[in-house]
């Protein structure tokens, strides 16, 4: 795989983390389990659980993405 498909599939991911984490914040998913009968106690949980992934998935792309840009400037362009 090379270094441009590589960071095509990281930013990806970050993006997807927080497409997650806002459905999360913003009640949608709440919203969506009450709708198919999953509301109440087990509801609060999955949407717990679905905006910590969202969150970790966030973090841990956003860094990879991070490092990814920060190699590319200091290896490449020294005004970058």
């Amino acid at each position: 795989m090379n270094n441009q498909n590589s960071i095509v599939g990281i930013f990806l991911g970050f993006l997807t983390g927080v497409i997650w984490l806002l459905l999360a914040l913003l009640g949608f998913i709440t919203d969506f389990l009450t709708l198919i009968g999953l509301g109440g106690a087990l509801g609060n949980i999955l949407n717990i659980l679905i905006a910590l992934i969202g969150f970790l998935t966030f973090i841990w792309f956003g860094i990879c993405l991070f490092k990814k840009a920060w190699h590319y400037c200091r290896g490449h362009k020294p005004g970058c």
